[in-house]
């Protein structure tokens, strides 16, 4: 057997490994909590949510007095517990109060996690801020890496003051493209698509793009594309230093005065979709 030959054989068997086992390649769920509000000093109502063939376990960390409620969408790595300390930052650094809440599978969710699953629970999360009274002129989704999928299609479903993703892929083909060029084209065989391309031009809401200049997962070309397919209005901040996982660490006070500015340019009240 030719020197060719083998090499073909065993890209073709590392593609149809990657297929085989698509969804552990994307989601890295962790259950146990590491951190609880209580060990920052963060006051904190915890939440179970119903959601479609799913019950989500979050947090929700008020501040009094806030005039936003930022609704965050994980990325696809550990539990809400590893997100906590971003959380408290964002009450000291932009006043807002913030829900947390993990996806299907993760932390003390039940169920697995699945493309459709994920949009499922962000609806849960966003009618549980509608259930405390929270209109939609005081709402922002915030969505990191693959919450940054999950975030727009929250945005194109439910109304809200803004939207803003850090560090958000074109899709999961586009995504897979980028980690193994080596492969065959695989993308129409991909099943999980969280197609944030394709759905940014129906964004009828403010969008502020964060990326990592040095982001080391997700290219920071993709972010730019994202952010070039949504309508007006709309800001792209490429953070000097950042990579995927320390954004706000490495941004500083620039990241947080970033946000500040892009939310005191929101309208008090949103405009009517179309």
């Amino acid at each position: 057997m030719s020197l060719l030959l083998v090499a073909a054989l065993s890209l073709l068997s590392l593609t149809a490994l990657m297929l085989a086992f698509e969804r552990r390649l994307i989601y890295f769920p962790h259950r146990p909590l590491e951190l609880h509000p209580r060990d920052l000093g963060l006051r904190a109502e915890e939440l179970r949510l119903e959601a479609k063939g799913a019950t989500l376990h979050g947090w929700w960390l008020p501040s009094q007095g806030a005039r936003w409620n930022v609704l965050v969408c994980n990325g696809n790595a550990g539990n809400i517990s590893y997100r906590l300390e971003r959380a408290r930052l964002m009450q000291e650094q932009l006043g807002v109060s913030v829900l947390l809440f993990d996806y299907r599978g993760y932390g003390l969710s039940t169920g697995s996690p699945d493309e459709a699953g994920t949009y499922e629970d962000a609806r849960a999360a966003y009618d549980a801020l509608a259930a405390k009274g929270l209109t939609r002129e005081r709402i922002v989704l915030f969505g990191e890496s693959l919450g940054a999928a999950v975030a727009a299609q929250l945005a194109l479903e439910r109304e809200a003051a803004a939207l803003v993703l850090e560090s958000p892929f074109a899709s999961i083909p586009e995504m897979a493209r980028a980690v193994y060029p080596f492969l065959p084209p695989v993308g129409p065989l991909i099943r999980t698509r969280y197609d944030t391309l394709a759905k940014l031009p129906r964004l009828r809401t403010p969008l502020l793009v964060l990326h990592g200049a040095r982001d080391e997962i997700v290219p920071i070309a993709q972010g730019r594309r994202v952010f070039a397919a949504a309508p007006e209005p709309k800001r792209f901040f490429e953070i000097p230093g950042a990579g995927h996982n320390d954004t706000y660490a490495a941004g500083g006070a620039g990241y947080w005065s970033v946000w500040r500015e892009f939310l005191s340019s929101l309208p008090t009240s949103p405009s009517p979709r179309p």
